[in-house]
């Protein structure tokens, strides 16, 4: 619409803005300029949801019934347990609401507007739609507006849009249809204003701004379960009705077959069911990912949401978004074409370090008079200021300036000599209807010359020569055509360069002096570079079979050309977002297995991709630093927020922020993510048998009407020692040499495979053929009841102090030095587990609670015959499974192993 348009509209004066009363009318009309303060359960609700859980509900149904055998010490342990998961649930969902709170913190407290013809300044909650509001340099855009009037203003936008430098804004409407990064007509709540001031209309006001739809797009989304959380309720649920199922069979067999007494049986039954609740998972769960959350947070990720250290193992795509992520977010020359040919840029980002080179050879900058002059003029027609600190160097100004004067430093230009020997008498600005800027300086010699740099089909239109390693010479439009078709064609953005000497008695400028007579000096490409170490972590990914894929709101030619670089992207393909609005939700699931390269996204095109690839069964991780990232990393199965340079909005919704804001330590995460989940199928793998070896002796025993081989006492003592020593050192696991030559598990992967189930039928038979083997050849001996049963008890935990070891490796052997004592917390759980064993066996308090006696040399020598017995039939089981080739490993490919070498994964 044109300005007379929205004034007429909206009921306005341009000039005069509302009078006080019809703001006041339109206040209470519209309401505030704010966004709406969520919705919270209250804190008592949010703790009594997280006892919701079927796995808290079989560690309740463990207190209950070691409460009803009299054990305190259990009953104690258990409901600190189910208490210490609550508190951390509590704890992290709290944060996590606080996301809208960050974007509420993100909008201006004061705005500058035209009420009755007059300025004043008033509450940006306060602004109506109709209101004129002036902004300048520095500001933050308070609502969201039509401009009217701008002189040089350039905004940044990358919060919203992505985009990685600063936009021109001016009065002249664009097309309707415009996505949001193209609108150069409008002013953003939330924005920032880098460099001159303009004076808009306010068109929509809190929750009907961009902003406020973006923070309406977070409280809708839905966060998804992660892989583990969905996998131990299944896991939980299929473990609860087996142990039900089981102790209901055994009590019927027990009463109605052997003629057992119903007190008894019952008694027995629960003592069966308390030895086959796994009640130290939940526990091994926590401390297994705190663990990972400590190891990762040396590496750099802080986790804030304690489910997201083991859903990176099961991570199979990364979106990442381009600016400040996968790039520097710093613009940086790297092509500068001149009449002599082309110069090559090194270096990244605003540090002045990096060679030039010509023809694939260092230049001599002080003695290439055409790229000093070029360096010369990229620094004198400039606004911005290049600063070094201890954190590194910056810029004040707009990024591209700021890429101008970096390459002036790498040219041999000393900023301050320059400016002092070369003064500036007159500018013109940069404005976007006329696409340049230039200035006039004082030469020292008595002269004077303008520089100019611009789009260089407008600085091409002023030149009628070009400089030559000679001087002057003529122009040759078709080979500066070629230079911005090879620019263009790389992603880079161009800027043209150009000088004119003028009289020296002249100290003002206007647009007719430099409308024709000028030489065209040179033609510079720039880009925001990716990260060098973004381009390793990348192929980390590929080899561990990750697909990374890059959501940007840049140009898609910026695009693929940095995809390129990055190794992202499957034939140059990329798709925009106008592409992607067209495709309906069924078109889009099939399109983004193919594309890994997404330009011009708005936040609703991130969000729908996240979605496209959940509903293909993907697990999803994303990447970003701004309010537009947000509701995608709220959305996907991990967020991973930028810690330095990213939005509070986006931090408060991600999972996981990067203190270093390095791609690089995603694929450190997602290793350390495939160990916790690694480490907790080893537990698992260790506890069931364990609890399966144990009722098996006692579901035998009835069933063959044996004496038993162990009181429910003994039980829940083998059950306390083996949770609380030995299964606590398999969280301590260091990652296996192969974890990220893996593929991704498969997000619908059962926790408890075909394989899983026989490893553990198969290990809980032989603890049981141990312990009752040796429990019954002590009464064939002649030995005391009390003294078999201390035999089958000690059996059954030497079992499982040799199979702790076993555990170490799921497939491996751990017969090696590392297997053996890679892991000291595995030799001091046996240690401790060795010194309480000895304790139940010989202490006379334990022998009077437990009923147990003190053993001989020979004896323990049988015991320790047991433990060697299970551990030399789970290793041969290994070499046979190994053997047969059951183990799967992802080869990557011989380019990505290329660009690996040296990396360490």
């Amino acid at each position: 619409m044109q300005i007379s348009e929205v004034v007429q509209t909206l009921g306005t004066d341009a000039d005069a803005g509302l009078s006080g009363r019809a703001a006041a009318d339109r206040l209470r009309r519209f309401g505030p300029n704010k966004l709406p303060a969520r919705h919270r359960r209250p804190a008592w609700l949010r703790l009594l949801r997280q006892f919701h859980n079927v796995l808290i509900y079989v560690m309740l149904a463990a207190a209950v019934i070691t409460l009803t055998l009299g054990h305190w010490i259990d009953t104690g342990v258990l409901l600190a347990a189910v208490v210490v998961n609550a508190v951390i649930g509590f704890i992290q969902e709290g944060k996590a609401e606080t996301a809208l709170d960050a974007i509420r913190q993100m909008l201006s407290l004061h705005a500058m507007v035209l009420r009755d013809g007059k300025r004043v300044e008033v509450s940006a909650e306060d602004l109506v739609p109709g209101d004129v509001v002036a902004v300048v340099s520095g500001d933050r855009i308070p609502a969201d507006l039509r401009i009217v009037s701008a002189k040089n203003v350039r905004v940044d936008e990358s919060l919203l849009t992505g985009e990685s430098v600063t936009v021109a804004k001016s009065v002249a409407p664009v097309d309707g249809s415009a996505v949001l990064a193209e609108r150069r007509c409008m002013l953003y709540s939330g924005s920032l204003v880098a460099s001159g001031s303009a004076t808009g209309v306010v068109v929509a006001t809190g929750v009907r701004t961009e902003l406020g739809g973006i923070g309406a797009m977070i409280a809708a989304v839905e966060e998804v379960s992660t892989p583990l959380v969905r996998q131990i309720a299944q896991f939980s649920r299929w473990l609860a009705v087996a142990i039900l199922v089981l102790s209901a069979m055994t009590f019927v067999m027990g009463v109605w077959w052997r003629g057992h007494g119903v007190s008894d049986m019952f008694m027995m039954v629960v003592a069966l069911a308390a030895s086959a609740i796994p009640e130290g998972l939940p526990a091994i769960m926590t401390v297994t990912l705190a663990l990972g959350v400590q190891r990762m947070a040396r590496r750099n990720a802080i986790v804030r949401k304690l489910p997201a250290v083991e859903t990176l193992g099961a991570v199979t795509v990364v979106c990442s978004d381009k600016t400040g992520t996968l790039t520097k977010n710093e613009m940086t020359v790297q092509r500068v074409i001149a009449a002599p040919g082309v110069f090559e840029v090194g270096g990244v980002g605003y540090e002045p370090s990096g060679a030039i080179l010509f023809a694939h050879h260092a230049v001599a900058v002080q003695q290439d008079s055409i790229l000093r002059e070029a360096a010369r003029c990229a620094v004198l027609c400039n606004d911005a200021a290049l600063h070094s600190s201890p954190d590194g160097w910056s810029i004040a100004g707009d990024p591209t300036e700021g890429a101008l004067l970096t390459f002036g430093v790498k040219a041999g230009i000393d900023l301050d000599a320059a400016r002092f020997e070369m003064r500036r008498t007159d500018v013109i600005p940069f404005e976007s209807e006329h696409r340049f800027m230039a200035t006039l300086h004082a030469d020292p010699r008595g002269a004077a010359v303008v520089y100019l740099k611009g789009a260089p089909e407008v600085i091409m239109s002023k030149c009628t020569a070009q400089m030559g390693r000679t001087g002057p010479a003529a122009l040759d439009v078709d080979y500066w055509r070629r230079g911005i078709s090879d620019l263009a064609g790389r992603g880079m953005r161009i800027l043209a360069l150009a000088c004119k000497p003028v009289d020296a008695s002249q100290h003002h400028l206007s647009t007719d002096d430099v409308e024709q007579g000028c030489t065209l000096l040179a033609l510079l490409g720039m880009i925001d570079p990716p990260r060098e170490e973004a381009i390793a972590a990348v192929a980390q990914c590929h080899a561990a079979g990750v697909r990374v894929k890059m959501i940007t709101g840049d140009h898609a030619d910026t695009a693929r050309a940095i995809g390129a670089q990055l190794g992202i992207g499957r034939g140059n393909a990329a798709l925009t977002g106008a592409e992607v609005e067209v495709l309906d939700d069924e078109a889009l699931r099939a399109t983004v297995e193919s594309i890994d390269v997404y330009a011009r996204a708005s936040p609703e095109h991130k969000l729908r991709l996240v979605q496209a690839l959940q509903a293909n069964g993907d697990v999803v991780a994303m990447t970003g630093d701004g309010v537009n990232d947000a509701p995608a990393l709220k959305r996907a199965d991990i967020g991973v927020a930028m810690g330095r340079k990213g939005t509070d909005a986006a931090k408060e919704s991600a999972d996981m922020v990067l203190a270093d804001d390095n791609f690089a330590t995603i694929g450190k995460a997602i290793r350390e993510g495939r160990a916790v989940y690694d480490n907790i199928k080893k537990f698992i793998l260790f506890m069931l048998p364990t609890n399966g070896g144990e009722a098996l002796v006692i579901v035998v025993a009835i069933l063959f009407e044996l004496t038993l081989p162990m009181t429910p006492a003994q039980i829940l003592w083998i059950n306390m020692v083996t949770s609380s020593t030995l299964g606590l050192a398999l969280a301590f696991e260091a990652a296996e040499d192969d974890v990220m030559r893996r593929r991704p598990r498969a997000p619908d992967e059962r926790l408890l495979s075909g394989f899983f189930i026989w490893r553990i039928v198969m290990v809980s038979v032989l603890m049981m053929l141990a312990a009752l083997g040796l429990f019954l050849g002590e009464m064939q001996r002649g030995a005391t009841l009390e003294a078999a049963r201390t035999m089958a008890v000690n059996a059954i935990v030497v079992s499982e102090m040799f199979y702790l070891v076993n555990s170490r490796f799921i497939h491996a052997t751990v017969l090696s030095r590392r297997g053996l004592l890679g892991n000291p917390y595995v030799l001091v759980a046996i240690a401790v587990c060795a010194v309480l064993q000895l304790a139940f066996t010989y202490w006379t308090p334990f022998q009077t609670v437990f009923g147990t006696t003190g053993l001989s040399a020979a004896e323990w020598g049988r015991v320790l015959l047991a433990g060697a017995f299970v551990f030399v039939v789970a290793e041969i089981e290994k070499l046979i499974q190994r053997s047969r080739g059951r183990r799967q490993h992802y080869q990557p490919s011989q380019d990505t192993l290329q660009a690996l070498r040296g990396e360490n994964i």
